[in-house]
Protein backbone atom coordinates (compact mmCIF):
# COMPACT_ATOMS: atom_id res chain seq x y z
CA UNK A 1 0.00 0.00 0.00
CA UNK A 2 2.90 2.42 0.74
CA UNK A 3 4.74 1.37 -2.21
CA UNK A 4 1.15 2.32 -4.20
CA UNK A 5 0.48 5.46 -2.26
CA UNK A 6 4.04 6.81 -2.95
CA UNK A 7 3.49 5.83 -6.95
CA UNK A 8 -0.02 7.90 -6.63
CA UNK A 9 1.48 11.10 -4.85
CA UNK A 10 5.29 10.73 -6.71
CA UNK A 11 4.26 9.92 -9.95
CA UNK A 12 3.04 13.29 -11.57
CA UNK A 13 3.05 12.09 -15.43
CA UNK A 14 0.76 9.57 -15.99
CA UNK A 15 -1.87 7.14 -14.75
CA UNK A 16 -3.98 7.91 -11.00
CA UNK A 17 -0.62 10.38 -10.67
CA UNK A 18 -1.08 12.56 -13.13
CA UNK A 19 -5.05 12.99 -12.17
CA UNK A 20 -3.96 13.33 -8.40
CA UNK A 21 -1.67 16.18 -9.49
CA UNK A 22 -4.12 17.93 -11.46
CA UNK A 23 -6.79 17.68 -8.57
CA UNK A 24 -4.22 19.43 -6.35
CA UNK A 25 -3.23 22.12 -9.33
CA UNK A 26 -6.94 22.67 -9.20
CA UNK A 27 -7.41 22.87 -5.68
CA UNK A 28 -4.57 25.43 -5.46
CA UNK A 29 -5.61 27.72 -8.09
CA UNK A 30 -9.10 27.25 -5.85
CA UNK A 31 -7.34 28.31 -2.57
CA UNK A 32 -5.38 31.46 -4.29
CA UNK A 33 -8.80 32.44 -5.59
CA UNK A 34 -10.28 31.82 -2.31
CA UNK A 35 -7.56 34.22 -0.28
CA UNK A 36 -7.76 37.01 -2.90
CA UNK A 37 -11.58 37.24 -2.71
CA UNK A 38 -10.90 36.95 1.22
CA UNK A 39 -8.68 40.53 1.05
CA UNK A 40 -11.84 42.52 -0.39
CA UNK A 41 -13.32 44.83 1.88
CA UNK A 42 -17.15 44.65 3.28
CA UNK A 43 -18.02 41.34 1.82
CA UNK A 44 -21.36 40.29 2.18
CA UNK A 45 -21.64 37.97 5.90
CA UNK A 46 -23.00 35.10 3.71
CA UNK A 47 -20.37 34.90 0.98
CA UNK A 48 -17.60 35.98 3.52
CA UNK A 49 -18.84 32.64 5.40
CA UNK A 50 -19.12 31.02 2.30
CA UNK A 51 -14.96 31.70 2.15
CA UNK A 52 -14.43 30.26 5.11
CA UNK A 53 -15.97 26.78 4.93
CA UNK A 54 -13.82 26.71 1.24
CA UNK A 55 -10.98 27.59 3.48
CA UNK A 56 -11.50 25.14 5.94
CA UNK A 57 -12.07 22.20 3.57
CA UNK A 58 -9.25 23.24 1.94
CA UNK A 59 -7.23 23.07 4.49
CA UNK A 60 -8.08 19.56 5.22
CA UNK A 61 -7.74 18.21 2.14
CA UNK A 62 -3.89 19.85 2.36
CA UNK A 63 -3.56 18.41 5.68
CA UNK A 64 -4.40 14.84 4.07
CA UNK A 65 -2.05 15.59 1.14
CA UNK A 66 0.61 16.24 3.72
CA UNK A 67 0.33 13.10 5.60
CA UNK A 68 0.15 10.78 2.63
CA UNK A 69 3.18 12.22 0.93
CA UNK A 70 4.59 12.15 4.77
CA UNK A 71 3.48 8.15 4.89
CA UNK A 72 5.12 7.24 1.42
CA UNK A 73 8.44 9.25 1.73
CA UNK A 74 11.14 6.58 2.52
CA UNK A 75 12.87 8.76 4.02
CA UNK A 76 9.86 10.99 6.34
CA UNK A 77 12.85 13.46 8.00
CA UNK A 78 14.27 14.44 4.94
CA UNK A 79 10.71 15.12 3.54
CA UNK A 80 10.35 17.14 6.21
CA UNK A 81 12.73 19.40 6.00
CA UNK A 82 12.71 19.16 1.96
CA UNK A 83 12.05 22.04 0.02
CA UNK A 84 8.68 21.12 -0.89
CA UNK A 85 7.78 19.50 2.71
CA UNK A 86 8.22 22.82 3.96
CA UNK A 87 6.46 24.86 1.70
CA UNK A 88 3.50 21.95 2.12
CA UNK A 89 3.24 22.69 6.02
CA UNK A 90 3.65 26.44 5.41
CA UNK A 91 0.36 25.99 3.58
CA UNK A 92 -1.43 24.90 6.32
CA UNK A 93 0.43 25.77 9.39
CA UNK A 94 -1.21 29.18 9.65
CA UNK A 95 -5.04 28.05 9.72
CA UNK A 96 -3.99 25.74 13.04
CA UNK A 97 -2.29 27.89 14.06
CA UNK A 98 -5.17 30.51 14.32
CA UNK A 99 -7.60 27.72 15.50
CA UNK A 100 -9.29 27.79 18.45
CA UNK A 101 -6.89 30.36 19.99
CA UNK A 102 -6.20 33.98 20.24
CA UNK A 103 -3.52 34.54 18.16
CA UNK A 104 -3.96 37.76 16.64
CA UNK A 105 -0.77 39.35 16.67
CA UNK A 106 0.33 36.36 14.59
CA UNK A 107 -2.26 37.69 12.02
CA UNK A 108 1.15 38.56 9.90
CA UNK A 109 1.68 34.87 9.45
CA UNK A 110 -1.54 34.56 7.27
CA UNK A 111 0.61 36.04 4.25
CA UNK A 112 2.33 32.40 4.26
CA UNK A 113 -0.72 31.04 2.75
CA UNK A 114 0.46 32.26 -0.53
CA UNK A 115 3.06 29.58 -0.24
CA UNK A 116 0.62 27.27 -2.07
CA UNK A 117 1.10 28.64 -5.47
CA UNK A 118 5.09 27.20 -4.95
CA UNK A 119 3.25 23.64 -4.28
CA UNK A 120 2.42 23.65 -8.18
CA UNK A 121 5.90 23.22 -8.50
CA UNK A 122 5.65 20.06 -7.45
CA UNK A 123 4.09 18.92 -9.76
CA UNK A 124 4.94 20.90 -13.38
CA UNK A 125 7.44 18.74 -15.36
CA UNK A 126 8.67 21.69 -16.97
CA UNK A 127 9.99 23.46 -14.00
CA UNK A 128 12.13 20.69 -13.55
CA UNK A 129 13.96 22.04 -16.49
CA UNK A 130 14.60 25.41 -14.85
CA UNK A 131 15.61 23.69 -11.65
CA UNK A 132 18.16 21.74 -13.86
CA UNK A 133 19.05 24.62 -15.69
CA UNK A 134 20.00 26.89 -12.80
CA UNK A 135 22.13 24.27 -11.13
CA UNK A 136 24.29 23.19 -14.09
CA UNK A 137 24.88 27.36 -14.25
CA UNK A 138 25.32 27.89 -10.61
CA UNK A 139 28.89 28.74 -10.63
CA UNK A 140 28.59 30.71 -13.41
CA UNK A 141 26.08 33.14 -11.90
CA UNK A 142 27.39 32.76 -8.35
CA UNK A 143 30.60 34.57 -10.36
CA UNK A 144 28.88 37.00 -12.04
CA UNK A 145 26.23 37.87 -8.96
CA UNK A 146 29.92 38.80 -7.27
CA UNK A 147 31.10 40.95 -10.75
CA UNK A 148 27.71 42.91 -10.84
CA UNK A 149 27.76 43.70 -7.11
CA UNK A 150 31.04 45.05 -7.53
CA UNK A 151 30.38 46.86 -10.84
CA UNK A 152 27.23 48.18 -8.51
CA UNK A 153 29.45 49.76 -5.68
CA UNK A 154 32.25 51.51 -8.10
CA UNK A 155 29.17 53.05 -9.99
CA UNK A 156 27.94 54.86 -6.95
CA UNK A 157 31.70 55.45 -6.14
CA UNK A 158 32.42 56.75 -10.14
CA UNK A 159 28.92 58.99 -9.86
CA UNK A 160 29.68 60.38 -5.81
CA UNK A 161 32.90 61.72 -7.52
CA UNK A 162 31.08 63.18 -9.90
CA UNK A 163 28.12 64.11 -8.93
CA UNK A 164 28.81 65.16 -5.33
CA UNK A 165 29.59 69.00 -5.34
CA UNK A 166 26.56 69.70 -7.79
CA UNK A 167 24.05 67.50 -6.25
CA UNK A 168 24.68 67.41 -2.41
CA UNK A 169 21.56 66.68 -1.71
CA UNK A 170 20.96 63.15 -3.88
CA UNK A 171 24.68 62.46 -3.83
CA UNK A 172 25.66 63.15 -0.19
CA UNK A 173 27.86 59.56 -0.27
CA UNK A 174 28.60 56.56 -1.62
CA UNK A 175 25.54 54.93 0.51
CA UNK A 176 23.24 57.98 -1.50
CA UNK A 177 24.52 57.16 -4.51
CA UNK A 178 23.89 53.52 -4.57
CA UNK A 179 20.38 54.10 -5.28
CA UNK A 180 21.14 55.69 -8.77
CA UNK A 181 23.76 52.81 -9.46
CA UNK A 182 20.87 50.10 -8.60
CA UNK A 183 18.56 52.02 -10.97
CA UNK A 184 21.28 53.07 -13.79
CA UNK A 185 22.62 49.58 -14.13
CA UNK A 186 19.50 47.68 -14.21
CA UNK A 187 18.12 50.31 -16.85
CA UNK A 188 15.24 50.99 -15.03
CA UNK A 189 15.62 54.66 -14.52
CA UNK A 190 13.15 56.05 -12.29
CA UNK A 191 14.25 59.95 -13.07
CA UNK A 192 14.22 61.01 -9.62
CA UNK A 193 17.80 61.32 -9.48
CA UNK A 194 19.70 62.19 -12.60
CA UNK A 195 23.19 63.33 -13.22
CA UNK A 196 23.70 67.27 -14.33
CA UNK A 197 27.37 67.75 -14.98
CA UNK A 198 28.95 66.51 -18.48
CA UNK A 199 31.47 63.87 -16.19
CA UNK A 200 28.49 62.53 -14.38
CA UNK A 201 26.22 62.20 -17.88
CA UNK A 202 29.43 60.44 -20.15
CA UNK A 203 29.81 57.77 -17.04
CA UNK A 204 26.38 57.43 -17.02
CA UNK A 205 26.33 56.51 -20.25
CA UNK A 206 29.07 53.89 -19.81
CA UNK A 207 27.12 52.22 -16.74
CA UNK A 208 23.94 52.33 -18.92
CA UNK A 209 26.07 50.12 -21.56
CA UNK A 210 27.70 47.91 -18.58
CA UNK A 211 24.14 47.38 -17.37
CA UNK A 212 22.44 46.14 -20.65
CA UNK A 213 25.59 43.67 -20.35
CA UNK A 214 24.37 42.78 -16.60
CA UNK A 215 21.20 41.51 -17.90
CA UNK A 216 21.78 39.77 -21.48
CA UNK A 217 24.47 37.62 -19.75
CA UNK A 218 22.64 35.79 -17.35
CA UNK A 219 19.79 35.58 -19.63
CA UNK A 220 21.95 34.18 -21.60
CA UNK A 221 23.54 31.71 -19.84
CA UNK A 222 20.17 30.36 -18.56
CA UNK A 223 18.51 30.25 -22.02
CA UNK A 224 21.30 28.03 -22.87
CA UNK A 225 21.54 25.90 -20.03
CA UNK A 226 17.41 25.29 -20.19
CA UNK A 227 17.62 24.18 -23.73
CA UNK A 228 20.42 21.55 -23.04
CA UNK A 229 18.08 20.47 -20.55
CA UNK A 230 15.21 20.13 -22.50
CA UNK A 231 17.34 18.75 -25.14
CA UNK A 232 18.56 16.11 -22.87
CA UNK A 233 15.46 15.09 -21.05
CA UNK A 234 14.22 14.54 -25.29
Amino acid sequence: MRDKLRELVEVNDKGAGKKFAIIIQILIFISLVSFTLETIPDLPKTFAYGLQITETVLIILFTIEYLMRLYAAEKRVRFIFSFFGIIDLLAILPFYLALGFDLRSLRIIRFIRVFRILKLAGYTKALNHFKTAFVSIKEELFIFMVFAMMTLYLSAVGIYYFENEAQPEHFKSVLHAMWWSVCTLTTVGYGDVYPVTTGGKVFTFFMLIIGIGIIAIPTGLFATSLSSSVKDDK
